[in-house]
Order: C-alpha cells, then sequence, then structure tokens
C-alpha cells in the first residue's frame, strides 16, 4: 500500500543528511521555557513552527518493567541508545531494515532513506508518564467488555472479509489526535501555525488539520460524533491547552491511531509548551471513565531540524492496496485456500 512515500522520500533524505552531529539532545525535558517565549504580534505565546516527534522514535509507549518508576534512562543506558541511534544513521542507505516495533516486519522493509530517526534521541523510558510506574491504567468492567468483544468479532472474521476489517490507518482515512503526533517509522511532521484567536495544527499522516479555536465557545452539541474530536483552545501562561470531546469509539490512543481503545465519553486534554527555539513539549491526558480506572498522560519533546518540511501525503492516489488485500482475498475463497 502507498503511504505516500514517494512525495516522502526527498524529505527523510534531508532531514538524515543534515547532521550526524554532537548530541545535544536526551536532556530531561523541561515543562517551563529556558528563555522568554516570544509572542505573537497580537501577544499570544508564540508556538508556531514545523516540528517533529523523529527524536521519540525508540521510546517505548509503555514503560518496560525492568525500569520501574524511573521515568529517564541512565547515563549508560542513554549511552547504548545513542549508540544504536548512530548506527541507524550511519546506515541510513541500507536496504530492508527490520523495524523493532513492526508487528510484520516484512511489511517494513524499505529502503531506510524512506524512514526516518531523529538525530538526538529521548533519555526518557516510556512516553506514558503518568501513572508513574509508565504503564496505562487498568481498564474498568466496561472496558474490558468492549476489548472482548472486538476481540471476538475479529476471530469471527477473516482478515479481510471487508474494507471494515481493515484499519482507518489501511483505509487512508484518519489516525486519530494522538496518532497523529506519536512518532512511527516516518511522516512525523506536525505544522503549527497561528492568526488571532485560532491555532491551526496540521500533521503531515494522514493529512489531518484541525482549526482550534481560542474564544471560549462550546464544544459542538453531544450528537455530532467525529474521528478527531471538536477541539477548544486556551493559553495559560505559556502553554496552549485544548480540550478535545465529541468522539467517535472507532480510533484509539496509540501510534498510527492503534493500541489503546477508547470511548465516546473521551475527553482528551493536550499542552503544548515552546521550551526554547528547537523544543516543543507535548502532552496528552486521556480522561475516559468509561475505559479506564483513571486517566494518564503521555509526554514527549517535539523538535525543530533544519530544512525539514511536510511533504504531501498522497495515500489515496495511486494507492491499489486495500483493493489488493480484498481481492487476493476473494481468489483465496475461490480457490479453497484458508
Amino acid at each position: 500500500m502507498s503511504r505516500g512515500w514517494r512525495s516522502r522520500i526527498v524529505g527523510t533524505v534531508i532531514v538524515v543528511s543534515t547532521g550526524l552531529t554532537a548530541h545535544i539532545g536526551g536532556q530531561t525535558p523541561a515543562k517551563t521555557p529556558s528563555s522568554p517565549t516570544p509572542r505573537t504580534a497580537w501577544g499570544d505565546p508564540d508556538i508556531q513552527g514545523t516540528w517533529t516527534s523523529d527524536n521519540m522514535i525508540n521510546v517505548p509507549f509503555e514503560r518496560p518493567a525492568q525500569f520501574g518508576d524511573r521515568r529517564f534512562l541512565t547515563d549508560e543506558e542513554f549511552a547504548s541508545r545513542v549508540r544504536e541511534n548512530d548506527k541507524w544513521l550511519a546506515d541510513a542507505n541500507a536496504e530492508r531494515p527490520v523495524m523493532p516495533f513492526a508487528k510484520d516486519p516484512a511489511a517494513n522493509n524499505a529502503p531506510r532513506h524512506w524512514l526516518e530517526r531523529g538525530q538526538n534521541p529521548s533519555r526518557q523510558t516510556s512516553l506514558v508518564i503518568d501513572p508513574l510506574d509508565g504503564r496505562i491504567p487498568a481498564m474498568t468492567p466496561e472496558g474490558q467488555q468492549q476489548v472482548a468483544a472486538r476481540q471476538a468479532l475479529r476471530r469471527s472474521r477473516g482478515p479481510a472479509d471487508s474494507y471494515e476489517d481493515r484499519s482507518n490507518y489501511d483505509r487512508c482515512l484518519t489516525r486519530g489526535v494522538t496518532g497523529s503526533i506519536l512518532p512511527v517509522i516516518y511522516g512525523n511532521g506536525t505544522d503549527i501555525r497561528q492568526v488571532p484567536g485560532y491555532v491551526v495544527i496540521r500533521n503531515e499522516m494522514i493529512h489531518e488539520a484541525r482549526i482550534i479555536p481560542l474564544d471560549g465557545r462550546p464544544h459542538v452539541g453531544a450528537d455530532v460524533r467525529l474521528y478527531m474530536g471538536d477541539s477548544r483552545g486556551r493559553f495559560e501562561e505559556d502553554t496552549l491547552v485544548v480540550e478535545t470531546t465529541n468522539f467517535t469509539d472507532k480510533t484509539a490512543i496509540g501510534p498510527n491511531g492503534g493500541g489503546a481503545i477508547h470511548s465516546e465519553a473521551l475527553r482528551l486534554v493536550e499542552r503544548f509548551t515552546r521550551v526554547n527555539d528547537h523544543t516543543l513539549h507535548y502532552e496528552f491526558t486521556v480522561d475516559d471513565p468509561v475505559v479506564y480506572s483513571k486517566a494518564w498522560t503521555v509526554a514527549l519533546d517535539l523538535a525543530t531540524t533544519p530544512n525539514y518540511q511536510i511533504y504531501e501525503y498522497a495515500c489515496h492516489e495511486g494507492n491499489y492496496g486495500l483493493a489488493n488485500m480484498l481481492s487476493a482475498a476473494r481468489a483465496e475463497e475461490k480457490a479453497g485456500i484458508n
């Protein structure tokens, strides 16, 4: 399936080639600006720019057990992560890489110059920072029932009985709010622009754009449900706070819009804080009492990279992947292949 790779190759080469530089990253992410936050012409904190989560690619979503409640790597552990990252960057033109987080490694056997990796990996041991163990909280009984029902439905069907058996990502529909920013193998750009009374957040993949009003207007009516929800923003000192409601239950909280499920009751609170010219600290809190026993928070730093640009994500144009999966499944059925 075309993931817009052809239009992304040039951008990725630029990102990789702009420097195997000395590591200036890996510091404890700051939640407060290290210098006065610049202002727009109308006085709002200026968080504009093209940002990428590439530096966070090596960080697990949930914390591996060996780290316990420790949020950051030791110097020795971090040095190992840096060495692995440097090796990947130095070998950026190698063919057919195996990405460790891929459920199906064969699906990502593209030349490495199509893919991305940040120059300054993070010290974080997980993207989830609250609860303290870096793990998603226990589900409610209703949440467990929802998971069981989805699993039962999946077991009752083939992987391509219908287009609806494929993910929103496979279908080029959406990755949801969080999935559009969390780091994956490529396409991690987020462009933020501001005008008086509004903030615009545009994601590279799958070409999502949220126009977020700052004037205190109420959310739309409860009967309106959207993949990306209904967002309202405000500034709290130097931090942009975005509250989003009115979700469907058809997206999830994780890379590429997969992972942790949520219900229509989800209330998502995002915080964007400009730390310095090159770093935007990003946090989101998942508050869904229908599915989770308590709220939980994810944090990561977004970075600027010289010459990094958002490229067209041509997911539908020339995309025969979904049609091929469905037609191949029908051919297997006709041939009696299980």
